[in-house]
């Protein structure tokens, strides 16, 4: 009975510590999504290129497919991103990767406001998490 109840012990203490250890990892993320808004609303390049990866690719809420040198060439002539609303409704993780799915609330300057569903995938490198894909539609 002892030996059963060591066993059961064991297992809560490890479920416990595994569920805490991607509950650190979805803060984690969840800060992330919450920093690379402010970084872009800053139209902070420098940082921006510190959270994304080379290759981060973007199927924007337009259709088109982008990568960063065209995001950073849009930003440097002077195109300033709406204020954008996040609501992660869920982080899934495979691997090394994190995907957080959602929907966006885009404020335009004329007053309209753009309602998105979006999905950003980051990978955990050495270095940290980088954001390396997104996809947005609406209207």
């Amino acid at each position: 009975m002892m030996k059963l109840f060591l066993s059961l012990f064991s297992l809560v203490c490890l479920s416990n510590q595994l569920l805490g250890q991607v509950n650190n990892k979805e803060n984690e993320i969840r800060k992330l999504e919450k920093d690379w808004t402010i970084l872009l609303d800053k139209n902070d390049t420098t940082a921006l290129k510190s959270i994304w990866t080379d290759k981060y690719v973007v199927n924007n809420a337009m259709g088109k497919i982008v990568g960063v040198q065209d995001i950073l060439a849009l930003m440097k002539s002077g195109h300033v991103f709406p204020k954008v609303d996040r609501s992660i409704e869920k982080i899934t993780f495979q691997d090394d990767l994190a995907i957080v799915m959602g929907s966006e609330k885009e404020y335009a300057k004329d007053g309209k406001v753009k309602n998105r569903r979006f999905t950003n995938v980051w990978i955990e490198k050495k270095d940290g998490w980088k954001l390396i894909a997104r996809q947005a539609t609406g209207n």
